[in-house]
């Protein structure tokens, strides 16, 4: 009888610990979840992100909610999910500019240790193109000329991934004279190298895969350690003669520091089902993004290392924002 007894009040008591354990961990996602994109309607982490979730509400039958938040470099996204309750119903859609802001952003409102990586879901090179007019036929011409003569090159913003990784290349690696001419978008920045109104552009490369598909554009270089499916022709600048250039822009998901291990493990082995889709493998290498599918420790030493190898070049260049 006391035995069971014994057995009874175990029971009870562990009837008692499942109850008082957060809901969030046990069904999460009960309602609607706001996804918080820090750049503008229509860029790379909008699209991505509107993917992501719409194959998520499939899923795990709820709404996933996308808004647009941009401004201060993807900063007020940021932070503002840095300050949300920390349940898993308010996540980041953002790139790599918030590695580069972790170093770059004295002002950004909060810190690396704010946020909890959940998962990085896709990556794409920067990459280097010229107007089919310009005389370099490779990267190592391009360079060569530069140490002769002054280029100007065109960029999506001072502050954005690729302009980072653009200056780095230029006034540290290769140490040759050019202008950057910022531009508002990566979109404009084509049009000027169509136009020939600047020699070059460096960009992530989504936007500049179709032109130079078909041949409005010539690529010269891709700062990665392998060439890309999307333009398999062009080589990375390791092949033609600059070995540890990597400046790849990625686009990942992020949650407040203190949401529960259950809930993240739940969306990021979510999230990794969906870059494992067919379709959804299709559409971003179209685009030249590689699918990304990392557990929750492989995503938190990634972006670690993301915001470390970022922080050198931000130093290198002297950049500040």
């Amino acid at each position: 009888m006391l035995k069971l007894k014994s057995m009874i009040a175990l029971a009870a008591a562990a009837a008692v610990t499942g109850l008082a354990q957060p809901a969030s961990a046990q069904t999460y996602p009960s309602q609607n979840v706001t996804v918080s994109v820090a750049f503008p309607a229509g860029g790379l982490a909008d699209i991505i992100a509107r993917l992501v979730a719409t194959k998520l509400e499939q899923r795990l039958k709820q709404s996933f909610i996308v808004e647009n938040h941009g401004g201060a470099g993807g900063n007020i996204a940021a932070k503002s999910v840095t300050v949300a309750k920390p349940d898993g119903y308010t996540l980041l859609a953002t790139t790599t500019a918030l590695a580069v802001n972790i170093t770059a952003s004295k002002s950004k409102g909060f810190e690396a240790g704010d946020l909890r990586p959940i998962a990085i879901v896709a990556i794409s090179p920067d990459v280097l193109a010229v107007n089919p007019s310009n005389p370099a036929k490779t990267l190592k011409e391009f360079v060569a000329n530069a140490k002769q003569k002054s280029f100007t090159y065109g960029s999506a913003g001072v502050g954005t991934g690729p302009y980072v990784g653009g200056e780095y290349f230029f006034k540290e690696v290769t140490k040759v004279q050019y202008v950057q001419v910022p531009f508002q978008g990566g979109a404009p920045a084509i049009t000027a190298v169509l136009g020939n109104h600047v020699d070059a552009i460096v960009l992530t490369l989504p936007p500049v895969t179709p032109h130079i598909r078909s041949g409005a554009l010539r690529g010269l270089g891709v700062a990665a350690p392998k060439r890309n499916t999307a333009i398999p022709d062009v080589p990375t600048y390791a092949e033609a003669g600059f070995p540890g250039v990597n400046s790849q822009s990625w686009v990942g998901f992020f949650a407040p520091a203190k949401t529960p291990d259950a809930v993240v493990q739940k969306l990021n082995a979510e999230i990794n089902a969906v870059m494992k889709e067919p379709d959804s493998v299709e559409k971003i290498a179209k685009a030249g993004f590689d699918p990304v599918v990392k557990d929750v420790a492989e995503t938190d030493s990634y972006f670690k290392s993301e915001v470390e190898s970022w922080g050198k070049m931000v130093q290198a260049i002297g950049f500040s924002n």
